[in-house]
């Protein structure tokens, strides 16, 4: 007895399964890459942001400055009076005889 070869017939959803899979891979990279947080869209938005925290930290570092100048005027190497006079009246509450009081809420 002869062994035969049993044939099948080709499926054309196989023929497109890979190019299918492909190209559903490729539309799914090409959404998130336009409007994704990180894609075309949401760009302008970081661009923003950081415009936005640049500013607060040229704020903070100008801040800061301010800060150190103020205790550089109080370390006891270089005490200012006027800086050490203006301290002690805030921290005791004083006043100069010749002063005038003004009281705010």
């Amino acid at each position: 007895m002869l062994a035969t070869t049993r044939q099948r017939k080709h499926s054309y959803l196989k023929n497109l399964l890979v190019p299918g899979i492909a190209i559903g891979a490729l539309c799914y990279f090409a959404f998130h890459a336009l409007n994704g947080k990180l894609g075309l869209v949401g760009r302008p938005q970081i661009e923003h942001e950081i415009l936005a925290l640049e500013l607060e930290l040229d704020e903070l570092r100008e801040e800061r400055l301010q800060l150190q100048r103020r205790v550089m005027l109080l370390d006891p190497e270089s005490l200012d009076p006027d800086m050490v006079d203006e301290r002690a009246r805030a921290s005791l509450n004083l006043a100069h005889v010749n002063e005038v009081a003004i009281m705010r809420n």
